[in-house]
């Protein structure tokens, strides 16, 4: 496929050569799943959101970065669009992208089931949580992808009341630890929270983490964590975690110890906002809707994969 050229956007606008087909967009990868919980004293982690990149003027791009430059596109020429699906548990999510741009799925969060997969959140556009598995071991988050998002938290096993996960790293913010602050109740540590932007319209989170699960036993009244605010879905006490919200990206909450399951991260998503005075053409794979904002159109991408082309 072709490359769009990056380039800085002049003011809205004619030239002498008529009206550019600058492109802002918003891609947001699917978040990662949420933790599993163990038989015994071990929790799920949360789930990370997945990476965000954004070119919206006043708006940011996850990991603290600042808004990217719009793209220069071509009428007539297909540039290839892939929203990322949402990761189950011991899965990331999938990546989404935009032509040259990508955005990483978010990093699942680690199980608390012994012998299982590591105890460590894994890497991802945003880092999955740590697990609250093994005695007396802390157990970290997994990195965010630079430019796109934050780390993980670290989760923690105490003894057998306090074993909680660490929330899954957002878009706009890392994981929160889980903390044993020497008595109960101990919660698992929230899902960092995503990132506002403004392209549809509408100031709108998206990129939220998994909150971590938390000990059900009965020494520990502590609640899962809260998923951050972008999609993130709830870490539980009880049961299994709960889902990250559809086209946001948001990291799945993980879930208890007893065999509870981590959740699955929500899926991503592709936004691209140009003048009104071009249409757009999806192909055969895509799903999406286009609105018009004044002076200009945004198309939401919201499943699949194709190509995305202007007339």
């Amino acid at each position: 496929m072709p490359i769009l050229s990056a380039v800085s956007s002049p003011a809205r606008g004619t030239f002498k050569f008529g009206v550019p087909l600058f492109v802002e967009y918003l891609v947001v990868g699917g978040g990662g799943g949420g933790g599993s919980g163990g038989q015994s004293a071990d929790n799920g982690g949360g789930g990370g959101a997945g990476g965000l990149r954004s070119s919206v003027s006043g708006d940011a791009s996850g990991g603290g970065a600042s808004a990217e430059s719009p793209i220069l596109a071509s009428k007539g020429v297909a540039y290839t669009v892939t929203v990322g699906g949402g990761g189950g548990a011991q899965a990331n999510g999938g990546a989404s992208t935009f032509s040259t741009i990508t955005s990483t799925g978010g990093g699942w969060g680690a199980n608390g089931i012994p012998g299982g997969p590591g105890p460590t959140g894994q890497v991802g556009g945003s880092g999955g949580g740590g697990a609250g598995r093994t005695a007396g071991v802390t157990n970290v988050g997994g990195a965010g992808t630079a430019n796109q998002g934050y780390g993980g938290g670290s989760g923690i096993h105490i003894s057998s009341q306090t074993s909680n996960g660490g929330g899954g790293g957002g878009a706009g913010e890392v994981g929160a630890d889980q903390v044993w602050t020497g008595s109960n109740p101990t919660p698992g540590g929230d899902g960092g929270d995503g990132v506002q932007s403004s392209i549809t319209g509408t100031p709108t989170y998206r990129g939220g983490g998994g909150g971590g699960g938390a000990n059900n036993d009965a020494g520990n009244t502590g609640a899962g964590g809260t998923g951050g605010l972008g999609g993130g879905g709830d870490g539980v006490r009880v049961g299994n975690g709960v889902a990250g919200t559809v086209n946001t990206g948001g990291g799945g909450g993980g879930g208890c110890r007893l065999n509870g399951q981590g959740a699955a991260g929500g899926s991503g998503v592709v936004i691209l906002r140009y003048p009104n005075t071009f249409t757009v053409n999806l192909s055969a794979g895509l799903t999406g809707s286009t609105a018009t904002l004044g002076v200009e159109k945004v198309t939401t991408i919201t499943a699949g994969t194709g190509t995305v082309s202007w007339s």
